[in-house]
């Protein structure tokens, strides 16, 4: 691949880190927020949320023409400051959340993978943490 430089993607959540630690790590809220467009959804979430722990979230088309897994291993979790996990085809992501008030950002630095442009990466990544953020503060 031409570029394996991470890519990050982020947005500020008007909620306090406390509630955004919650939604970002429980099943039941994942399956309502961990997908890039209205036509995907998350049918099913298992969260581990600690060093070691194991995730999944199934992300299908709503459709039924296509599923996959988004499965990995956490490496280290620091509460509501700070995950970092390696998915099942190795590569890694890191995630910040800085709390300040009524407002947490949240940064998300992933490997690129080799199949789709990084262009491409990035707006799916980013379009599920908006996606994330509208769920969150309508919540």
């Amino acid at each position: 691949m031409e570029n394996k430089t991470p890519i990050t993607v982020e947005a500020t959540i008007q909620a306090p880190v406390e509630k955004v630690w919650k939604y970002w790590s429980e099943p039941a809220h994942i399956m309502n927020w961990c997908s890039a467009s209205d036509d995907w959804h998350a049918p099913a979430a298992t969260n581990d949320l600690r060093s070691g722990g194991k995730f999944s979230t199934t992300m299908a088309a709503k459709d039924g023409s296509f599923s996959f897994d988004f499965a990995g291993v956490y490496d280290q979790v620091k509460d509501q400051q700070y995950i970092s996990y390696t998915m099942g085809d190795g590569r890694t992501v890191k995630i910040t959340f800085s709390g300040e008030g009524n407002a947490t950002k949240v940064v998300e630095t992933f490997d690129p993978e080799e199949v789709n442009t990084r262009e491409l990466q990035q707006g799916g990544w980013q379009a599920i943490l908006n996606n994330f953020k509208k769920y969150t503060e309508g919540n």
